[in-house]
Formats: structure tokens, sequence, C-alpha cells
């Protein structure tokens, strides 16, 4: 159910997502900016659609998206994407792909925290949030 994802959620806890920012290719400046930028993240179902809007003082994303559809996603570090966003149990898995690479995020609930794992290629972060 998505429902259970469905809320506002503020950043409390990042592991490792400097690494996985300079895996991706994302340039220094935008890095240091990611690290200390603590987005707030508001998931919402709107009809058919799953929402997603990340807010912070560095950039606003929005994407909207039905859950197992292909749709073009572009990233807060510029990256044009084809992504597509499942249900898998209690999972939301968010995988982007972009000349020839890919990367998959799991958001998932534990004990009340919605924790966000990432991947791509061998290297992991892993993103904690709390609601607002």
């Amino acid at each position: 159910m998505v429902d259970a994802f469905c809320a506002t959620w503020k950043l409390v806890d990042s592991e490792n997502f400097d690494e996985y920012m300079k895996a991706l290719g994302v340039g220094f400046a935008t890095r240091q900016v990611g690290n200390v930028t603590k987005p707030t993240v508001l998931i919402s179902q709107e009809g058919d659609k799953v929402v997603v809007r990340t807010q912070s003082t560095f950039k606003n994303t929005e994407i909207s998206f039905k859950l197992g559809e292909e749709f073009e996603e572009t990233t807060a570090d510029d990256r044009n994407c084809k992504s597509t966003v499942t249900l898998d149990g209690d999972k939301l898995v968010h995988v982007q792909k972009w000349d020839g690479k890919e990367t998959k995020f799991v958001r998932e609930m534990k004990d009340g925290k919605m924790v966000m794992n990432l991947t791509f290629e061998d290297i992991h972060a892993v993103r904690s949030y709390e609601k607002a």
C-alpha cells in the first residue's frame, strides 16, 4: 500500500550519500550542497498517480507517476532518466535508467521512519526520514 508512505518526511540521517553521488558522477560543488541539505519529501496519492515532491533550500523537484509505468524524470542533479516505480510487498522501489546506467532506491517503513536504501553499482547509501 502506498498509503503508508503518504506523508511529509524530513531527512534525519544520511550514510554514505557523498560516495553515492560521487559514483553517479555528481560534481563536487553539487555534492557539497547535497551533503548539507536536509530535504523534505512529500508523498501523496492523487487519483491513480503517486506524487513525490522534494523540497530543499537547494532545489525543489516533483515527479508524478503510475506504479509500474515508465516515465521521464529529470533528477535534482540534472540527469534525464527513464524511471519506473513499483510496489514490491511493502517496499516502494524506484529505478532510474540513463546512459546505459541504472540506480535503484528502495523506500520502506521501519519503526515509524521511512528508510531509503540507494544503490548504484557496488555503492550503497541509506537515508532515514521521520514524519514532519
